[in-house]
């Protein structure tokens, strides 16, 4: 069966495709065996597949880890970074996964955007410490470099995150010169700024771990090198942006502005999340824009936070029942030789939205 393209829905309109066209690589098992030609790429991410082939696998694990961020950062949200019915029920690649988020302009579009741009460069840059590649390995610049006074040096293998960076930008940013209209402009480089932002958080959180030398353990020397952070800690910074993110103008002139005028004068920094409109209702249903409200979603109790049932269930009320589970407890290994267990039952209450 021949492949579509994953993602149809962009800010360029349906017959062209997006610059994230390429998660639904996380969606095939070895890419690499279907070649560059079958992949739901666009002509550019084609062309680059072509001349760096083995950089696949990590394309796809850059795609599963911004997917997999986005929906651990939202799952006791209203928007819980969900896939689209359709894209769920659909072959391999043939459907949105996000749909109606790509292309609105909200915060939402700009955490997307971020993420999976930080999980392109995470990904590329662990294949290449791990010597998986052959033109890129650990960061040579940091080689011969430290302080003897201070008792340290560089040493083994610092992550190259400004080779994960570069690969990063050539294979989603799309020049905005490529593109007609004010307001498609204004979306791609709104776009193109919460990719560099996704990046720069990747950047932001490299750390540097060290190991000592010496005798019976003295630490007389240190051998150091920088390492990235876990991709769920790069998800948090990237979440914290996103409760922070700016609301700029939606007409551009020399450069992007905060659509607030009184605001104006304060800078925008390359690290801020960026959107032009606001978020729709994820309250209720909207079949429109694919949007599925929080009906029947668990919530807690309890909580006075995003996952409690009076802000998840938007003031709807909720509906309790009770779910009985039965497992093996009280176990204990009889000679010779299995294992004897008991069966327990326990009941607990279950809280979804009305």
């Amino acid at each position: 069966m021949q492949l579509t393209t994953f993602l149809r829905e962009t800010i360029f309109g349906a017959s062209q495709k997006t610059s994230l066209g390429w998660l639904g690589i996380a969606s095939f098992g070895v890419p690499e065996k279907l070649g560059c030609a079958n992949l739901p790429l666009n002509s550019r991410q084609k062309e680059l597949c072509k001349r760096k082939p083995y950089l696949l696998p990590s394309i796809r694990e850059g795609a599963r880890l911004g997917i997999q961020e986005c929906r651990s950062q939202f799952r006791h949200e209203r928007w819980n970074c969900m896939i689209t019915a359709a894209a769920a029920t659909a072959p391999m690649g043939a459907s949105p996964l996000f749909g109606y988020e790509l292309s609105s302009g909200t915060k939402e579009t700009a955490f997307i955007y971020a993420v999976m741009a930080a999980g392109l460069v995470h990904s590329v840059t662990r294949s290449c410490s791990a010597g998986n590649m052959t033109e890129c390995s650990c960061d040579t610049t940091l080689q011969n470099g430290g302080s003897a006074s201070e008792g340290w040096h560089w040493g083994g293998c610092s992550d190259d995150v400004q080779y994960g960076m570069w690969f990063s930008r050539k294979f989603l940013d799309f020049p905005i010169r490529n593109t007609t209209g004010k307001e498609n402009k204004v979306l791609l480089a709104m776009n193109l700024h919460n990719n560099e932002a996704g990046r720069q958080a990747v950047a932001k959180l490299m750390s540097v771990d060290c190991r000592c030398h010496g005798v019976s353990g003295s630490c007389a020397v240190k051998t150091c090198w920088k390492t990235m952070s876990s991709f769920e800690k790069i998800g948090h910074l990237l979440k914290d942006k996103y409760e922070n993110s700016i609301q700029i103008s939606d007409k551009i002139k020399r450069k992007m502005r905060r659509r607030e005028k009184d605001q104006r004068k304060i800078p925008i920094h390359k690290d801020d999340l960026l959107y032009v409109n606001k978020s729709p209702n994820y309250c209720v249903e909207d079949k429109k824009l694919g949007i599925p409200g929080t009906q029947g979603r668990e919530c807690n109790r309890t909580s006075e936070g995003a996952d409690g049932c009076n802000l998840l269930c938007c003031g709807r009320g909720y509906n309790t029942h009770v779910v009985r589970h039965v497992e093996r407890c009280e176990c204990k290994f009889i000679w010779c030789c299995y294992v004897r267990c008991r069966r327990c039952e326990s009941m607990t209450d279950v809280h979804t939205c009305k």
